[in-house]
């Protein structure tokens, strides 16, 4: 099409959604796969190819991204029955936009490479606003050659494409971010409560740091919600963060470097999960902090 090569998505939810809708925007062919087959309909609308597995998915692409919840479900759509690997080729580029162990990466690089397929791990950071504007950062790991192949489509999704070495490397950045946006949640939702407690207008209170040292994108988007205890549309699942610091801490700990505000801040992650909030953001933070929605004594 117009010379562009075949794109494949599969995970269409929360961030694969937008993602895939600005891929279809910028007139590519898109194939699409999703385990729940009814989240494919706003991409099909729009004109996407629907496929019935991942290895469909692969014989119809050039290059097949993806972006599933955890490294478990990336193995199965990668190597599984029907998977990628069944329908790849010698010369086809796997994009992972996947949160997964760095380990995991490797291994699954090197798999594929024995196939004489690419990979590169490409985790991503902004969040479904950033999905949704095309402003996402994204931190690349794999060979020099496949990350140039592949920025012009993901320069699409981003503001930003930066290769951080070889295979893994995307993913141990992606933890180190993770350990920033993870910890600054609670902090966000400390100062919100605060301010709520001793009288001042919290809805104001990004407002009126913008700028300053304690101004953040987090503070900016999730601030307002956390005031105003307005948490719909989902702008991600706390779940999704708790893993991610699962991994960092598994990582730290190969490394014997402590993480103290991070395992903190996964305590607090761990306690929303226990109460059924897992699949909501972690800005419900300030629920746990203001005491509200509990369901014992």
């Amino acid at each position: 099409m117009n010379g562009k090569p075949k794109l494949g998505y599969i995970g269409i939810g929360l961030m694969g959604r937008p993602m895939a809708l600005r891929l279809l925007a910028a007139g590519y062919e898109v194939t699409v796969w999703n385990r729940s087959r009814e989240k494919l309909a706003p991409a099909v609308e729009k004109g996407a190819l629907p496929a019935d597995s991942p290895a469909d998915v692969a014989r119809a692409a050039e290059i097949v991204m993806m972006c599933v919840t955890d490294q478990r479900a990336a193995g199965e759509v990668l190597f599984g029955p029907g998977g990628v690997a069944e329908g790849g080729a010698p010369g086809k580029l796997v994009v992972d936009f996947s949160s997964i162990a760095p380990a995991a990466a490797r291994e699954y690089a090197a798999r594929l490479a024995g196939r004489g397929m690419g990979l590169v791990d490409a985790p991503v950071s902004g969040g479904v606003p950033g999905a949704e504007k095309g402003t996402l950062v994204i931190m690349a790991g794999g060979s020099a050659a496949d990350i140039e192949r592949a920025r012009p489509v993901a320069m699409h999704l981003a503001q930003r494409f930066t290769r951080m070495g070889d295979s893994g490397a995307g993913q141990t950045t992606k933890l180190c971010n993770q350990i920033v946006s993870g910890c600054l949640f609670p902090v966000i939702a400390e100062a919100i409560r605060l301010a709520e407690a001793a009288g001042v207008d919290a809805m104001r209170l990004p407002e009126a740091l913008k700028g300053g040292f304690a101004d953040s994108l987090p503070m900016q988007i999730f601030g307002p919600r956390m005031a105003a205890r307005s948490f719909e549309p989902s702008l991600g699942a706390t779940s999704i963060l708790l893993k991610d610091l699962e991994n960092a801490g598994a990582l730290a700990k190969e490394f014997n470097v402590p993480l103290p505000m991070a395992r903190t801040a996964a305590e607090l992650y761990r306690i929303l999960v226990a109460q059924g909030k897992g699949e909501q953001e972690p800005s419900r933070l300030i629920e746990l902090l203001s005491g509200e929605g509990r369901t014992g004594p």
